[in-house]
């Protein structure tokens, strides 16, 4: 068992958060195994958070190759964690890997597939990938519709404009109220930085929650 191996079964998430942060720091090959691993059973967000930013610091074309497994397993945190480091990457090369994990099951994998596919779309994909977005229109509650929208403020107004006049045109009331909250971000950037700062506040509170039951 290796130092940061026995550091990342210490129950107190301070604990595992300072080991990430000096593998993250200090950088070790042999790290890289055990980093992606605990991305799909650390139950802390905000260590979960350190685990990306420590594998981005190794070497990208390691770190994708290793992560990219992860897509395919059962546990749907494995898959959005591997999700959330590849946007952070942005490999292009991992598109088509990503591109089947627009239609998962559990929301949190599929919103990450959705922030990780804007990262990554090739340019004469963004258009089909703003239609495949907009499917979703309406669905679900606010932090899902929310998440939605900006993927597509993501993709750029000529893009995305054309699929949301389409979307209301045909769509019901519920999808119609959608596209409008998400021109409404299109338009006015302000609007996401404050639903950044309330979601921010949200996670913070949670993570407290959190802390407190060890």
């Amino acid at each position: 068992m290796t130092t940061l191996t026995a550091a990342l079964t210490d129950p107190r998430s301070s604990a595992r958060l300072q080991a990430v942060m000096a593998a993250g720091t200090t950088p070790d090959p042999s790290d890289l195994e055990v980093l992606v691993a605990q991305c799909a059973v650390e139950p802390d967000f905000f260590v979960r958070d350190m685990l990306t930013w420590a594998l981005t610091r190794h070497r990208a074309e390691d770190v994708v190759a290793r992560v990219l497994p992860e897509l395919e397993r059962p546990e749907p945190q494995a898959r959005s964690q591997a999700l959330h480091t590849l946007s952070k990457i942005g490999d292009p090369d991992a598109w088509p890997a990503v591109r089947p994990l627009l239609g998962d099951q559990d929301d949190e994998v599929l919103r990450a597939a959705w922030r990780t596919a804007v990262a990554l779309v090739p340019g004469d994909e963004r258009a089909s990938l703003a239609r495949t977005l907009a499917v979703q229109l309406g669905v679900g509650d606010r932090d899902r519709r929310l998440s939605l929208s900006r993927a597509l403020v993501g993709l750029g107004e000529d893009t995305v404009a054309p699929v949301l006049a389409a979307a209301a045109d045909r769509g019901s009331d519920v999808v119609r109220e959608h596209v409008r909250e998400t021109e409404r971000l299109l338009h006015d950037p302000g609007v996401a930085s404050e639903y950044a700062l309330e979601r921010a506040r949200r996670e913070v509170a949670l993570g407290r929650t959190r802390s407190v039951k060890g």
